[in-house]
């Protein structure tokens, strides 16, 4: 587990970004308020994205298709049913880069089962704790060893 403050959260999105490959799917759980866009910020940055980086609550798909690796950050919160993702076309954006899923828990339970998932809290203290669960396909790659917030 690591204690992230806003500038930490942005640095974890960069240690993030540098880990990521085409196919790769990053899950983001966690309370309203507790992050998630912050860190989908940062590894956005990282990866060259310049500007504005809006939380996709409304649209719900936000692609960033200029980047060296293609990304996707899609924010589920809006779903009423998993049967709604087929709709979303995120198999293609999939293939063609790397998935940032916010609210992951409204696609079901059997989504992207090779996912990185992260989880962020709210400590007490105002700050974000952020915990991980590594599927067999991340081992090696998460958490990154010199990254240490």
């Amino acid at each position: 587990m690591w204690l992230l403050d806003e500038t930490k959260m942005e640095q974890a999105g960069k240690a993030l970004a540098a880990c990521l490959r085409v196919g790769d799917v990053v899950t983001l759980s966690g309370p309203l308020g507790a992050g998630k866009t912050t860190l989908a910020r940062g590894v956005l940055r990282a990866l060259g994205h310049v500007g504005e980086v809006p939380s996709p609550s409304f649209a719900i798909v936000q692609p960033y298709d200029e980047l060296p690796l293609p990304l996707t950050h899609v924010d589920l919160y809006r779903l009423e049913s998993p049967d709604e993702l087929v709709e979303l076309g995120l198999e293609d954006a999939q293939a063609a880069g790397a998935l940032l899923v916010e609210w992951p828990e409204r696609a079901g339970a059997s989504a992207w089962p090779q996912a990185l998932a992260l989880v962020l809290s709210i400590e007490p203290d105002g700050r974000r704790a952020l915990t991980w669960g590594v599927p067999r396909a991340w081992e090696g790659r998460w958490p990154p060893p010199r990254f240490r917030p």
